[in-house]
């Protein structure tokens, strides 16, 4: 049974997480109220013509949290689930995450409640573009960049992309990032997040001295930065012992085949009934005997009523809010050592600002020169929230707050209020 804690409400998470480092750090009350709560919040009708000939109203959101250090910057969700609060809260995470990582972005998001699993290619297209044209005051290349997440993919950035170009006149690739290579799109977009997750986990490793290879990972969402990170993973020698999709959960101690699994669920959709392995139930594989365990699906799935059960010394946050407030403090009595998602999952970003600058230059890199620059970025991020947990003494999800509302603080201070 779920408490009360469980169920929290995504917006309050990430309050509550703001209050713990801003207290931490001892940041004033004036530079709270400038940095806390979003610049803007847009809530939009989507009326849709489906392919019956209804028409059928969604409900999308954009939210700028904040544009100090640049131009808010961060996905496009489309799920049933969706909500202004969710969106709300990963539009904060995102401020934070930029500024760990140093990129010149605030934090943004969008979403649209659906259920894409149930709509055809037209509708998708046409909810789409109907969502984008309700955006369009915010979204720019210089003001507001979008970009995948949750159901959403390269395809939809084309046509937000177009939709965009459209209404100017000429065609803006910079809009939207996470685009096709032939539209503007950057070499390692789609690996990016999983990539960033392993340059993580290869710094966790190194710093408590536990050797990657030969480690056992689950993998709790087997989607594009999941499966990504398990490839990784598996290639530098370590076993998946457990991976989950939204179908199902599949588990074999001696490690799975990542590359024919990553096939299966290419050809399938789903990891279920993969050869050579067990199911377990979805719960189960949280308290999975493992070494490194990566939840990569969505928010408050390590929560006060499931921490207990975690085996893993390391908990790489591949999803954006996956451990409640409650179960952070039972992981960081039990010892375990969790690398926070807005520094953990912030490769996706990382390159998304890579795709923007190729498209403002007008000039693009290859792949390895991009692999080179993520991991800079991501190992140097790394070190630096790992310093400010050293120094401080406090978890590594409160040093990476203060490093980017650290910094997020300083620029609103040097910027000023205007009027």
């Amino acid at each position: 049974m779920l408490t009360k804690e469980s169920t929290g409400n995504a917006y309050d998470v990430a309050m509550e997480n703001f209050e713990a480092a801003a207290n931490t750090m001892g940041l004033d009350e004036d530079t709270r109220q400038m940095i806390k709560c979003p610049e803007r919040v847009l809530t939009v009708s989507v009326p849709v013509r489906m392919d019956d000939g209804h028409i059928h109203r969604f409900e999308g959101y954009r939210v700028q949290h904040s544009t100090a250090r640049g131009p808010a910057k961060g996905g496009i969700r489309f799920h049933p689930q969706v909500t202004l609060d969710e969106v709300k809260a990963l539009a904060t995470w995102m401020t934070w995450k930029c500024a760990v990582v140093n990129i010149p972005f605030g934090g943004g998001k969008g979403g649209v409640t659906c259920d894409p699993k149930h709509m055809s290619r037209g509708e998708l297209e046409r909810m789409t573009r109907r969502y984008t044209s309700a955006i369009l005051p915010l979204i720019g290349p210089e003001q507001d960049i979008p970009a995948p997440d949750v159901y959403t993919n390269s395809q939809t950035m084309a046509w937000i992309m177009d939709t965009y170009s459209m209404t100017k006149g000429y065609s803006i690739a910079g809009v939207v990032t996470g685009k096709p290579i032939s539209l503007g799109g950057s070499l390692g977009r789609n690996e990016a997040t999983g990539r960033g997750v392993f340059y993580t986990v290869e710094c966790a490793c190194d710093h408590l001295k536990m050797p990657l290879k030969g480690a056992a990972i689950a993998v709790q969402g087997f989607g594009n930065a999941g499966s990504v990170a398990a490839q990784l993973f598996h290639e530098a020698g370590a076993k998946i012992v457990a991976v989950s999709d939204s179908t199902g959960s599949i588990y074999n101690r001696n490690g799975l085949n990542i590359p024919e699994l990553i096939q299966m669920k290419t050809m399938c959709g789903h990891v279920e009934g993969f050869p050579e392995s067990e199911p377990i139930l979805p719960h189960e594989l949280i308290g999975i005997d493992c070494d490194i365990l990566v939840p990569a699906a969505l928010e408050n799935m390590i929560r006060e009523d499931n921490a207990g059960t975690v085996k893993a010394r390391i908990v790489a946050e591949a999803a954006n809010g996956p451990v409640t407030p409650g179960a952070d403090r039972i992981l960081e009595s039990k010892g375990c050592f969790v690398i926070p998602d807005i520094l953990c999952n912030a490769g996706g970003v990382t390159v998304s600002y890579f795709e923007w600058v190729q498209d403002e230059q007008h000039l693009f890199w290859e792949a390895q020169d991009i692999y080179k620059r993520l991991e800079r970025v991501m190992k140097t991020s790394f070190r630096d929230v790992l310093k400010i947990h050293m120094e401080r003494k406090t978890p590594m999800r409160i040093a990476a707050n203060i490093l980017g509302i650290g910094r997020v603080a300083e620029a609103v201070q040097i910027r000023g209020i205007y009027p």
